[in-house]
């Protein structure tokens, strides 16, 4: 079993910087608990709006996988977005094991931050960029910051260039994917190594 980290507050990174996605799976090899038995990831956001589009694409990219065995809630096929969000977060806390949550969201911020993907522990806020009131999801929380914020959010989104969320979403969904490969690999290196000293006596 591999500890998560309880110390994490933010990190961010920009999606450009060299090794991104092994640096950013180091951090989720931490920040994630893996061997969780309820683990699902929300990835939030709607295809119709460019700058919104991060999280379908991650999520369409994690199912793409075909040994990534968590569940993934929101995809290009079917977005996880405002219609939707407060029905899913409830049948999520519905259930009898509590789920450990993974919320990707696309979110405005400074210029100067602009393709900076952000970890932060606790939930995210949703629509808060166009003023919307949804509810917080999220145990983790992944954000990348497409666009300005502070003047006409909405239309902000909506004339974001495809092409960021586009390749912001490739480092994270492989960062992810990476991660998940990593604590497989940890846990056969762990019980190889049981087996030697088993097998040393």
């Amino acid at each position: 079993m591999i500890a998560y980290s309880s110390y994490l507050h933010t990190e961010d990174f920009s999606y450009q910087d060299s090794g991104v996605a092994w640096r950013l799976s180091s951090l989720f090899l931490q920040a994630i608990p893996f061997d969780h038995k309820n683990l699902v990831f929300c990835c939030i956001g709607t295809d119709r709006s460019t700058g919104d589009a991060l999280g379908p694409l991650v999520g369409t990219w994690l199912k793409e996988h075909p040994t990534f065995p968590y569940e993934v809630i929101g995809t290009l096929q079917q977005p996880l977005h405002a219609l939707n969000l407060q029905q899913t977060v409830e049948s999520l806390h519905g259930r009898t094991l509590k789920p450990y949550i993974i919320a990707i969201d696309a979110c405005l911020g400074k210029i100067n931050k602009i393709g900076h993907i952000v970890i932060e522990k606790g939930p995210l806020f949703p629509g808060k960029a166009v003023k919307k009131e949804l509810p917080p999801v999220g145990d983790l929380s992944i954000k990348g910051i497409v666009n300005v914020g502070g003047y006409q959010e909405y239309s902000t989104l909506q004339n974001t260039r495809l092409q960021l969320p586009y390749d912001m979403g490739k480092v994270l969904s492989r960062a992810l994917f990476l991660a998940w490969q990593r604590h497989q690999f940890k846990l056969i290196r762990n019980s190889n190594d049981d087996r030697y000293h088993e097998n040393s006596w």
